[in-house]
């Protein structure tokens, strides 16, 4: 474990963790942003926003404990997608019986769309994934790493401890898994 893994998941103080944080900070930006870029940013929602929230989720509750770099900048990006789901959820609880008309997706097109826009398709992403987890953690997890925290195949392989190829195969199924329970 290297050493600001340490200091972030056994910090002696207060301050200990905060010189850890800060040490990471940028490479947290870098995952935030990715995450918004998928959705275009929303008026509400900005990129240091989402890591102080995800921040709050890793530490607020409980002493987080990680076993590299790895495992805390997934863990992280989990936290950061589970910050953008809570979002797009309070958007979806406003925006339901607001008498606003519904667009079909031939009206949105390919555009990207702000979070809140988006909201309706982001709830059900992660009951998909939540069901994917129930049937094969290992598939969802592989999607958390590739598309949240922006993992290569090689680093999650590593991280896993399976081959590059047995990632890609685990990438096409949950991909499949994924367009079969969004398409209906």
């Amino acid at each position: 474990m290297d050493d600001i893994t340490e200091r972030l998941s056994h910090p002696r103080n207060a301050k200990d963790r905060d010189a850890a944080l800060s040490a990471v900070y940028q490479d947290l930006l870098g995952i935030a942003r990715a995450e918004l870029n998928r959705h275009r940013r929303g008026n509400t929602l900005n990129t240091r926003a989402l890591v102080n929230e995800a921040y709050l989720k890793l530490f607020a509750q409980h002493e987080a404990a990680f076993d590299n770099r790895k495992h805390f900048f997934a863990t992280a990006a989990r936290a950061m997608r589970q910050v953008v789901i809570d979002h797009a959820r309070s958007k979806l609880t406003e925006i339901r019986g607001g008498g606003q008309v519904p667009l079909s997706l031939d009206e949105i097109g390919d555009m990207p769309l702000p979070v809140e826009a988006q909201a309706d398709h982001l709830v059900r992403m992660d009951m998909a994934l939540k069901q994917l987890a129930e049937l094969d953690p290992r598939l969802a997890e592989v999607v958390e790493l590739r598309f949240f925290a922006g993992l290569e195949v090689t680093e999650v392989a590593e991280l896993l401890g399976v081959s590059e190829p047995t990632i890609k195969r685990d990438t096409r199924t949950a991909k499949a898994f994924l367009a079969k329970e969004l398409a209906t």
